[in-house]
Formats: structure tokens, C-alpha cells, sequence
């Protein structure tokens, strides 16, 4: 028996286990992964020093980063890739100008598409003017150590963002990003308004020499280009007319100053709050008077409304565009004067094309009086005229001197009532 046990037990050993099923995670992951690529995209992230860095970030990474909504997403998709706005969030603001989608905050800017040729000039401005301005906010910050309009925060000073009796304040981070994406705009639409205005007089003044199909087909063309340059141009323009004639939303835009009165409330509090022996039932009520003096307090250090400095800015570029647009309205003009000329031309030469047909109507109606008349001695009818001699070509002269007579006379008439020209 029991070298039967043991040869079953061998048995047993000796038959193969077959492997556990396991789940196929492959194909799924193969599929996540494909749709976290493909939701991703290529962002390039700025610093206030104007250090970069690429990566690859999908809508959830960019949402929690910048704290927006998801919807302020779509503004910078390919949708509204010729729309312009300038959204103020809490935390952000959402830019989307011609070909610049960015998102900026109060610390670092998020440029969507960054190796697009046509963004290339805002990211080397970018590179080039923030390391400038940074070190130069960073002096004046050291100069205003001493200044009364500064809050203590546990031993600390905050900078407050306003002019220093002496010198002008650096504009925040927010702005310069802003200030260097309407200039990069603003010159990227004069150079194509002077590449069409470059390209629109010679072709327009060729076709005011010269009325053909050729002519007509580049002013068709070039009056589809200006009326799409017109349109981007007007869109910037009026998101910064809108943003001018609303203090609200201006004040939105400060997003260091919001970001300086949370600070500032916030210590406020843990110092109104860590000085407080109230027992826990009073110190709800300490600590809501707390919050309202602290808001009161920032908000009279901080004109909520003051947004000089921004409408100063917004200001500059609106004119800016404002020339621009003139400029391509003046070009349009000169393209309705050209085509007035030219269709005058036309009418002109139309008018001639009917006067010439009423002469020659005439002409033709003397012509065949004479042709009626030689046709009636045409017909084999008996006449006594056919008798005499030499008189078939003094009677020729005389119908033919009679149907020029007849035709001077038409003529004549036409002229007295203005019917051709003299």
C-alpha cells in the first residue's frame, strides 16, 4: 500500500499544471495609452527669469495646474484658432490672440503649440525680455523695502505692486507676458498690412491701365485677402475695446495683485487668529470680524479699480490696431476708387460702342434706300428710261449723292438731339 501511495503521489507530481489564466491587459493598455497620447499636447512652460521647458500635458494636467475650467480649453483648441479673447480667471487668464494661445498666471506663462513657425517670435521675445525685466522688477522690489505701503508677513515683506515715489513700477509678470504677446500681434498684422499694401497699388494700377481677365482675377484675389486681414484685425481690436470699456474686467487681469491680497489676508488671519486666547464658541465671531477687517484693510490699501497701468497698456496697442486698420481701409478704399475709374472707363467705352452702332444703323438705313431704289429698275418692267443712252451712271450719281444727303441729314439730327457725341 504504500508503494502505491507513493507511486501515485509521483503521478500526481509528474502531471503538468496548466498556468493560471491570466487578464490581458495589453490591448487595454495599448488603447489608454494612445488616448493619453493623443489627448496630450505640446506646451511650452516660461518662468519669470524666462526659463523654458517642454512637455506634454493632457486637459486634466493643464486644468489643475492653471485652475480653470474645461471649457477655456476649447477657446485655444483649432476651432477658434482665428478668434481672439482675453479671459480673466481667478488664477489665470486665458489669451488667445491670432496665432498666441497661451495661459498665464501670476508665476509662469503655458503656451500652447510653441514650435508653430508663426509663435517662434513670441517665444524668443519671451526669452529675451523676461530675464531683462525680472532682474530689473527684482532692483526695484530691493529698493522698496523701505516703503510705508508694505504689509509685514511674519518678519517678511511683500512687494506691493505700485509706483515708488521717484520711479516707475515694473509692470507684473502677467502684464509683460501680455505686453509681449500684443506687440508680437500687433507687428506680425503691419507686416502683412504692408505686404499688401506692397502688392495692392502696382496690381491696381495695372488694371486701371488695363481692363482683362488676368487684372481682375489678382484685384479678386486681393480683395479676399484684405477682407480676411480686416476681419483679424478688427477681432483684436475690439476684444481690447471691450476690455476698456469695462473696469470690471480689467481689474480681473491683475492676477499678482489678486494673488498678493489673498497673501496678505491670509496673514492677516493667522495672526488675528494665533494671538487670540477667546475661548472656540467666541472665536468663530473673532475670527469673521478678523476676515472683514482684514478685506477692509487690503481693500484700502488696494484700489480695486485702479487699472491704470492696464488701460495705459491696452491703450497703446488700441491705436496701434486702430492704424492698422485704417491702413487697410485706406487700401480698400483705393481699390473701390480703382474700380469706379475702371467701370467708368467701361461705361465710356460702352457708350462709344453705341454710338458707333447708331452710325452705322444710319449708314446702313441710306444704304438701302439706294438698294430699294436700284431694285425697283431691277424688275423686268417696261420703262422708257431703259431707251436712252447714257444714262445709267448720272442716274447712279444722283441716288448715291441722294442716300449721303440722307444720311448726313439722320446724322445731323442725332447729333441736334444729343444722341452722339461730338
Amino acid at each position: 500500500m504504500g508503494k502505491g501511495q507513493l507511486s501515485i503521489r509521483r503521478r500526481k507530481k509528474s502531471t503538468p499544471q496548466l498556468p493560471p489564466l491570466l487578464p490581458q491587459p495589453t490591448v487595454g493598455s495599448s488603447k489608454v495609452s494612445k488616448k493619453k497620447v493623443g489627448g496630450s499636447r505640446l506646451w511650452m512652460r516660461f518662468d519669470k527669469l524666462g526659463q523654458s521647458e517642454l512637455n506634454e500635458w493632457d486637459k486634466t494636467a493643464i486644468i489643475k495646474r492653471a485652475a480653470i475650467p474645461a471649457r477655456d480649453l476649447r477657446i485655444l483648441g483649432p476651432i477658434f484658432s482665428h478668434s481672439s479673447s482675453i479671459l480673466a480667471r481667478e488664477k489665470a487668464m486665458v489669451v488667445n490672440l491670432e496665432f498666441i494661445r497661451a495661459i498665464i498666471t501670476a508665476e509662469e506663462v503655458l503656451l500652447l503649440d510653441p514650435l508653430r513657425q508663426e509663435v517662434l517670435p513670441f517665444v524668443d521675445q519671451l526669452r529675451q525680455q523676461l530675464p531683462h525685466k525680472s532682474l530689473s522688477k527684482v532692483d526695484a522690489t530691493s529698493a522698496e523695502q523701505d516703503n510705508e505701503g508694505q504689509f509685514p508677513n511674519a518678519g517678511h515683506w511683500l512687494p506691493v505692486p505700485e509706483a515708488v515715489e521717484g520711479h516707475e513700477a515694473e509692470l507684473p509678470f502677467e502684464f509683460q507676458v501680455l505686453e509681449i504677446a500684443l506687440e508680437v500681434v500687433c507687428t506680425f498684422l503691419d507686416s502683412s498690412v504692408a505686404d499688401l499694401e506692397r502688392d495692392a497699388y502696382p496690381v491696381l494700377d495695372e488694371l486701371a491701365m488695363n481692363v482683362s481677365t488676368k487684372n481682375l482675377e489678382q484685384v479678386r484675389s486681393l480683395k479676399s485677402n484684405l477682407t480676411r486681414l480686416l476681419a483679424r484685425v478688427q477681432k483684436v481690436r475690439d476684444e481690447i475695446e471691450h476690455l476698456l470699456d469695462d473696469n470690471e474686467d480689467m481689474a480681473q487681469l491683475y492676477l499678482t495683485r489678486k494673488w498678493i491680497q489673498n497673501q496678505q489676508t491670509e496673514t492677516l488671519l493667522g495672526t488675528i487668529v494665533s494671538n487670540s486666547t477667546v475661548p472656540a464658541a467666541p472665536n468663530l465671531r473673532r475670527l469673521n470680524s478678523a476676515r472683514s477687517r482684514s478685506g477692509s484693510l487690503v481693500s484700502n490699501h488696494f484700489n480695486y479699480y485702479d487699472v491704470e497701468d492696464l488701460e495705459m497698456l491696452l491703450e497703446a496697442y488700441f491705436m496701434q490696431l486702430e492704424g492698422t486698420r485704417n491702413k487697410i481701409l485706406s487700401v480698400r478704399e483705393y481699390i473701390d476708387d480703382t474700380e469706379d475709374y475702371v467701370n467708368i472707363q467701361l461705361d465710356n467705352q460702352r457708350n462709344e460702342l453705341i454710338q458707333l452702332q447708331l452710325t452705322l444703323t444710319i449708314a446702313s438705313f441710306a444704304i438701302a434706300m439706294e438698294t430699294l431704289i436700284a431694285g425697283w429698275f431691277g424688275m423686268n418692267i417696261p420703262c422708257t428710261l431703259y431707251n436712252r443712252l447714257g444714262l445709267f451712271w448720272p442716274f447712279v450719281a444722283c441716288i448715291t449723292a441722294g442716300c449721303i444727303l440722307l444720311f448726313l441729314i439722320i446724322l445731323g439730327y442725332a447729333r441736334w438731339k444729343k444722341l452722339l457725341g461730338s
